[in-house]
């Protein structure tokens, strides 16, 4: 049994994800340890489990993660702490005319866990090695909404990566391949649906709009 502790949580403040989470400009993949295997089913919870964000540093969330994996195992707590999840996504990134896909982290700093919060499972989650703290109010730490968890879950399951580009509307770039190649203009629209940018260019004092791929165009 776990030593007992007075619970005490960060002042972090939770608008801070849950407000990302809601516009969905937050950062999908992800980074999800469930105790019994990536191919356990989602068994009925034990009344009063919630999803918690815990902070750590940034950079160190699959470190931490694996360390309170560790801990859960060792002082028995799989009745309580049932995953522990990093969230990311897969970004599609285009430099120098070449597409990479990368792992982003959707919240850096932060881990989510879904456990039954008492003084015991409060205890193992807070010691764990580069934990700095639950998000909450005050010394309470503060469960996520269900309907922000299923945003941030539906958002890893997402299939589609999401596509960065280097410019946006109104900027000036070049283009740099096909029939206007060296052609400057300026974006007038991106669409991240068909990777598609459509750059107003000017021929003879006209403004024309040309519809390209994201790898035509560069920043200039």
């Amino acid at each position: 049994m776990a030593k007992k502790k007075k619970t005490a949580g960060t002042a972090a403040n939770t608008a801070e994800i849950t407000k990302e989470v809601a516009s969905g400009s937050a950062l999908p993949s992800e980074t999800m340890e469930p105790l019994n295997g990536a191919a356990e089913e989602k068994h009925a919870r034990p009344e009063g489990t919630e999803w918690y964000v815990i902070h750590s540093y940034s950079g160190y969330e699959n470190k931490v993660q694996k360390n309170l994996l560790h801990r859960i195992e060792s002082m028995e707590m799989q009745d309580k702490i049932f995953q522990v999840v990093v969230p990311t996504e897969e970004e599609v990134e285009l430099k120098d005319g070449h597409r990479r896909t990368i792992e982003r982290r959707v919240f850096p700093g932060y881990i989510l866990v879904e456990m039954v919060m008492d003084e015991d499972s409060w205890y193992v989650v807070r010691n764990t090695p580069g934990v700095t703290g639950f998000v909450g109010f005050g010394n309470k730490p503060t469960p996520l909404r269900p309907d922000e968890v299923d945003k941030i879950l539906k958002r890893m399951d997402a299939e589609a990566p999401k596509i960065k580009v280097s410019f946006k509307v109104g900027q000036k770039v070049r283009i740099v391949e096909g029939p206007f190649e060296d052609f400057n203009g300026t974006v007038d629209e991106i669409d991240l649906d068909r990777a598609r940018v459509k750059v107003l260019v000017s021929f003879f004092g006209r403004e024309t709009p040309i519809e390209l791929d994201f790898l035509q165009v560069e920043r200039v």
